[in-house]
């Protein structure tokens, strides 16, 4: 009780900040790591692609039972969880030998992270019961995403270099020990809601249906887009999401009330999620390419060359959080994605020769209008659910998040084509994220802050 009384809430948000950087984190340190992965333990490339999708594919897959079992067990509890199975696989993998065991060890480090972030969220709406008060909370909570898509590169490629590629997951260790003790001493436990029940027959096809949208977006072009592998994975994508939809339907302990679509706030907010990251996602998988080999900046220039839209996701969150609690989360949403679509326009003129300067205002708006989307976004979808139904909500929110990252990088790779047509293929991917953030600023404006 004494250390509440010292550290109170502010130490717990440290502590569930703390878990979500070490979540994000673990989405972009491997990148640089992968030459070194590659020359030690060997494998082809495709072996490469899956040791860093493994993690996502699980992430996105498990969000949504992870709500639920937040909701049924107590977040505490899954947050711990989380937190004791994180640990373990990154010690784990710190020690991996062969490829296949790493891929294997990186999807567990994704259930783990799966059981966090709802937990988190539980544990803030809980923490802070005032809507003006949990929109500040979620800002400082949120802005950890854009100094953890900042540190990834930086971090990751200073330990590789020094310490070797294992030092990445041993990184992890001392950041969940921390959250670990903060959350064990100054968080309390939610209601239970003891009534729900596992959802096995949803969980199953949720994580068939994202795995195999994955496969076919990821490896089509290595298997070719007409390929029976890709058919039929696309085939059981769809397959998997309507038995989803038809078990949801008639459950009687869904992991994912369809109720809730009934909600405008929690359907749009599912879109918006999806869009935001799917643009995020696509701006961060072309340019450093086209830094490198167009432009032909070095990986460090070209890291620095994208910190004018990395420092307002670390840094802006919170003020959004407080402009939320001052005038509801309805304008800055909006106003996050056209900022968004408008530094993605520019980015669409980008060429060989274009100034720095253009590309430095493209990619400022777009971070500035990422971190007025991400906070309000979250606030809104959160605010307009009963606090019994927050882990469910918040495992669907991100699970659509993750989900438009993916799309974000397989869809727009495949625009971009080979070589030969590169820069053709990023203007037309930046004007697909143009028309796809500017989707998400009217349904913004007409449906948050609308009564359901």
């Amino acid at each position: 009780m004494k250390l509440q009384s010292v550290f109170g809430r502010s130490g717990l948000l440290l502590g569930l900040s703390l878990g979500y950087f070490m979540v994000l984190l673990d989405m972009t340190v491997v990148s640089v790591a992968l030459p070194a992965i590659h020359a030690d333990l060997g494998g082809g490339i495709i072996d490469l692609q899956w040791v860093v999708n493994a993690y996502t594919i699980a992430f996105a897959g498990c969000l949504l039972s992870m709500g639920l079992f937040a909701d049924r067990l107590g977040a505490k509890r899954v947050y711990i969880s989380g937190i004791l199975l994180f640990l373990a696989a990154s010690g784990a993998s710190a020690a991996a030998p062969s490829a296949g065991l790493l891929i294997g060890l990186r999807a567990i480090l994704g259930i783990g992270g799966a059981a966090l972030l709802p937990a988190s969220l539980a544990l803030l709406a809980y923490a802070y019961p005032s809507p003006a008060e949990r929109a500040k909370a979620l800002g400082i909570w949120t802005a950890v995403t854009g100094a953890a898509m900042a540190a990834g590169p930086v971090i990751g490629g200073l330990l590789a270099d020094s310490f070797g590629w294992r030092s990445i997951f041993l990184l992890n260790i001392p950041i969940a020990g921390i959250s670990l003790l903060l959350t064990c001493f100054l968080a309390r436990e939610t209601p239970r809601s003891v009534q729900r029940s596992l959802d096995l027959g949803g969980q199953i096809t949720a994580i068939a249906g994202i795995a195999a949208l994955s496969f076919a977006l990821m490896e089509g072009q290595i298997y070719g887009w007409r390929s029976p592998a890709i058919l039929g994975s696309m085939g059981l994508a769809v397959f998997s999401a309507i038995l989803f939809v038809l078990i949801e339907a008639k459950g009687t302990a869904p992991l994912f009330p369809l109720s809730l679509f009934r909600n405008t706030t929690v359907s749009a907010g599912l879109l918006g999620g999806m869009a935001v990251n799917l643009g995020l996602s696509g701006v961060l998988f072309i340019l450093p390419l086209f830094f490198q080999q167009v432009q032909e900046l070095s990986a460090h220039t070209a890291g620095l060359s994208l910190l004018p839209m990395m420092l307002p996701l670390a840094f802006n969150p919170i003020l959004t959080g407080r402009m939320v609690s001052s005038f509801g989360a309805k304008m800055p949403m909006t106003a996050g994605f056209s900022l968004g679509a408008g530094g993605t326009l520019l980015l669409a003129w980008t060429n060989l020769n274009t100034s720095y300067a253009w590309t430095f205002m493209g990619l400022l708006l777009m971070g500035i209008g990422v971190s007025l989307a991400i906070p309000s976004l979250m606030a809104a979808v959160m605010s307009s659910v009963e606090k019994e139904r927050t882990g469910a909500v918040s495992g669907a929110l991100n699970a659509s998040r993750q989900m438009g990252s993916v799309l974000g990088v397989a869809w727009l790779g495949a625009v971009l084509g080979d070589g030969h047509r590169f820069i053709e293929g990023m203007h037309e991917s930046f004007i697909l994220i143009t028309v796809i953030l500017t989707g998400g600023a009217l349904l913004s404006f007409a449906v948050i802050g609308k009564k359901s």
